[in-house]
């Protein structure tokens, strides 16, 4: 009798849990629609300053994204490298080697290690640098700048003359719609890319990258920009089409930012 009455109040005090465990996930959810509403009555509210700052912080991040995947990348070629000097010292320049990638901290810890050779000489010492691989905000806020000056705010005002010019959906209005993005839209945003950036890192020829870079760029951007735009223009309204460009040019621009990085030589 007295299991049965555990037992029993057990078997109420777990459907009572369940119950206010069901009610916390419908308030939560209550609340998560709630401000997804709002949010989305802002959103419509201010459609430009909402295009604007998401494209921009977009642009930004993308940026970030490509400076972290190419710190990584360059931490493990400079392990490799250390690895290799480790193995054979004789057959590696050392002179000036950093290492970067070791350390846990941001702190910068400076100490020289003597490496001999087969025959007991002594080589130059190996200056190892401890540190992990730092972001260039500098770089990020001339991404960030390019993106808000031109591209968020030409992004916005052409969907919105492209959909006054061209309203409504249909397979002929996008296909349209996408022919003229690709032929009018896509080569000022690349130009504005490459030159905008040259000129704000100071460089002596701010074309050179354009003039190297603008073919590959804009012929990966045809079938890309191609299908995200059809997409775009026949599935997403017109208020948030900006965005939808944005979210979409997040993975765009970290490869742009990633092309622009590699030297010219290196691409001819």
């Amino acid at each position: 009798m007295f299991d049965q009455s555990v037992s029993f109040v057990y078997k109420n005090q777990s459907e009572g849990s369940n119950r206010v465990n069901l009610e916390i996930c419908h308030s939560s959810g209550q609340l998560h629609a709630v401000i997804m509403k709002r949010a989305w009555a802002l959103f419509k509210s201010h459609p430009y300053i909402s295009n604007v700052v998401g494209y921009t912080t977009l642009f930004a991040t993308a940026d970030l994204i490509q400076q972290s995947m190419m710190g990584k990348a360059q931490d493990k070629v400079t392990e490799n490298e250390l690895d290799r000097l480790r193995q054979d010292p004789t057959n590696i320049s050392i002179e000036g080697f950093t290492v970067a990638g070791e350390a846990k901290t941001d702190d910068l810890t400076l100490y020289n290690s003597k490496i001999s050779d087969s025959q007991g000489n002594k080589k130059a010492p190996v200056q190892h640098v401890p540190q992990l691989h730092s972001i260039d905000w500098a770089q990020t806020a001339r991404v960030a700048l390019v993106g808000f000056c031109f591209h968020a705010n030409f992004n916005y005002h052409w969907l919105r003359g492209l959909e006054r010019m061209l309203p409504g959906g249909g397979a002929k209005r996008v296909s349209l719609k996408v022919f003229l993005d690709q032929i009018f839209a896509a080569p000022m945003t690349i130009s504005a890319f490459y030159i905008g950036l040259s000129t704000l890192e100071g460089a002596e020829d701010p074309l050179e990258d354009w003039r190297n870079k603008f073919w590959t760029s804009y012929k990966t951007g045809l079938v890309y920009w191609s299908t995200m735009q059809a997409v775009n223009f026949s599935l997403i309204p017109p208020v948030a089409r900006t965005v939808f460009v944005g979210g979409v040019a997040l993975g765009w621009t970290v490869f742009l930012c990633h092309f622009k990085q590699q030297k010219s030589d290196f691409l001819s």
